[in-house]
């Protein structure tokens, strides 16, 4: 009798996890028709870990570099572990995770985020870390992350947070609580539809101009990690022209580069003449984020700089990588047609997100 009410006990905690961790998967958002960027993170684990170069940063990296483009062009095998309004220790913790997995010959780190010094809000931080497998990395970038009003306990179980939305539940809830399709191509999230770039005001004057100690505590640590491990660690701004991007920032990212013997590269500022983008076709949100074409473009300049000045090897002739990038491409084509299929029919991306901007600008507005 004892025996049996063990096992009796045993199946009913069983069945109790089993019920709290079914209602944990259906009540947290699946960001699948709005705010697709919410999947990038988790996307990362189910990949197969053989990848050169590491792209982490916010939306400057994930809307605007192909690494189907590296690859047809470069044979560079690549990945994007950004998200939107990804802070400097989000991305300092995403990459000592990363090297837990794989280790690539570079990373590439977008700038932009150094305009943060302090956490911003809840919601983009859930968009990064809800994400992440739990880890020692992830509850780093909780602490780090988290506003004062936030608990450490919800992230960790995300129950919590989400108990309230059975309110909101929809028939998407239900039909990817165990799975999510596809979003993203090597963390790259395609958009093929233009919005041209319009009047784009001068950044208002700034009472200072220095970035915070925050920030540069945790890009000097990402400086370290790499070089520890040696990986060539490359600072970026990429070419999207809003929000404003100060000279002072920049020299200041000149600077830091300087003194760690880093390689810091502004490609705005070399956008339309060297790499060829057209702001009138090669965006499609007014310059916040380059679409398709512009992505492309950036790419195949980038690709030359990681293949000529960083030895980044071409795996285009050996056949286990052309098996897994097979199907990548077919992937990234057939989502291209897709897309354009949907513009012609509803004049917008009505499965991509277009039409759920309130988190879809990165959260990189002034």
């Amino acid at each position: 009798m004892k025996a049996k009410k063990i096992i009796i006990n045993a199946a009913a905690v069983l069945f109790l996890l089993a019920a709290v961790f079914f209602l944990q998967e259906l009540l947290m958002p699946k960001y699948m028709s709005e705010i697709p960027e919410g999947n990038l993170i988790e996307e990362y684990y189910d990949e197969v870990k053989k990848h050169d170069v590491i792209f982490i940063g916010d939306c400057e990296v994930f809307s605007n570099v192909s690494p189907v483009a590296l690859w047809e062009q470069y044979g560079i095998t690549s990945y994007i572990r950004g998200s939107a309004q990804q802070l400097v220790w989000q991305s300092y913790y995403l990459l000592e995770e990363t090297l837990r997995y794989e280790k690539p010959k570079a990373v590439v780190f977008n700038v932009l985020a150094m305009k943060y010094n302090e956490p911003q809000k809840e919601a983009y931080n859930r968009l990064t870390l809800d994400g992440m497998k739990l880890s020692k990395q992830k509850i780093g970038a909780i602490k780090a992350s988290m506003m004062p009003d936030e608990e450490l306990i919800t992230y960790i179980f995300p129950i919590l947070r989400y108990h309230s939305r059975w309110k909101e539940l929809s028939a998407e809830d239900f039909k990817y609580v165990f799975g999510k399709k596809k979003v993203s191509h090597n963390g790259y999230l395609m958009r093929v539809d233009i919005k041209p770039v319009g009047y784009i005001p001068k950044g208002r004057m700034l009472a200072d101009y220095s970035f915070g100690e925050n920030s540069y505590y945790y890009l000097e640590k990402m400086t370290k990690l790499c070089k520890d491990n040696g990986i060539d660690l490359i600072l970026i701004k990429s070419p999207s022209v809003y929000p404003y991007w100060y000279p002072e920032w920049d020299q200041q990212m000149v600077d830091f580069a300087k003194e760690n013997d880093l390689t810091y590269i502004n490609f705005l500022d070399i956008a339309e003449d060297e790499i060829g983008i057209d702001y009138s076709k090669d965006t499609f949100d007014g310059g916040l984020h380059l679409n398709l074409s512009g992505a492309e473009k950036f790419s195949a300049y980038l690709g030359r700089i990681l293949s000529e000045d960083f030895n980044i090897p071409d795996h285009r002739n050996e056949e286990e990588y052309k098996k897994i990038w097979r199907k990548k491409v077919d992937f990234y084509y057939a989502m291209k047609e897709d897309q354009e299929r949907e513009l012609r029919e509803y004049g917008y991306l009505k499965s991509y997100g277009a039409a759920a901007q309130t988190i879809g600008d990165g959260g990189q507005s002034e």
